[in-house]
């Protein structure tokens, strides 16, 4: 990459401003060694939710808040954010982010637990938005369960999806990786998804459900 290119991706990373609290969930989140949406990846998020004009959205893996306080920006007033995770103290992180940001408690449901056991609970085509950032390894499953609780319209994305420029490298993998592949070439096509590939972050997943 040149340096000018590396400049410019810079630039488009800082584009969207973060506020104090923003980076307060981040700071908790390296502590607990839990990787963060890079800036760019939220403004996108941002730009999605807001979008698809989002008052539910379902998003799996919680972390210490940064991914959930960019939906919420760009979902509706009285929109609400479903949220999962496995580690209950990671949510109570979020729950003080979310509070320093302004919002209402009653914008997001925090429910821990495993995602493969929590959203088969969660109402079919109830949801305007699916953000997936939680084990690669269960992309596909997540997937599945997506397309069933999105309305037509709506949007599932994945996080993380380049793997540190392991997906596209020809060098043997892992199976998270080689996971990753099979994702991207499901999503790519599908004939109920309208796919996109962002170059954000470490890569952005995005399909809208026909």
């Amino acid at each position: 990459m040149t340096g000018n290119r590396q400049t410019s991706w810079a630039f488009a990373d800082a584009f969207v401003a973060e506020d104090e609290a923003l980076r307060w969930a981040r700071d908790r989140a390296r502590d607990a060694g839990l990787r963060s949406v890079s800036p760019g990846t939220g403004a996108a998020l941002r730009l999605l939710a807001a979008s698809v004009d989002a008052k539910a959205v379902a998003e799996i893996g919680t972390g210490c808040g940064v991914s959930g306080i960019h939906l919420l920006h760009g979902m509706r007033p009285d929109g609400v954010l479903t949220t999962v995770d496995p580690e209950p103290e990671h949510q109570q992180f979020a729950r003080q982010a979310f509070r320093a940001c302004g919002f209402a408690s009653n914008r997001a449901r925090f429910i821990p637990g495993s995602a493969l056991d929590v959203l088969p609970r969660l109402a079919d085509a109830g949801y305007d938005l699916v953000f997936c950032d939680g084990d690669r390894q269960e992309y596909a499953d997540y997937l599945a369960e997506s397309l069933r609780l999105l309305r037509p319209g709506g949007l599932v994305v994945f996080e993380g999806v380049f793997a540190g420029g392991r997906t596209v490298d020809s060098g043997p993998q892992p199976t998270e990786v080689l996971r990753l592949r099979e994702l991207l070439r499901t999503v790519r096509e599908s004939q109920e998804l309208v796919p996109s590939l962002l170059p954000v972050g470490d890569g952005l997943l995005c399909a809208v459900k026909r």
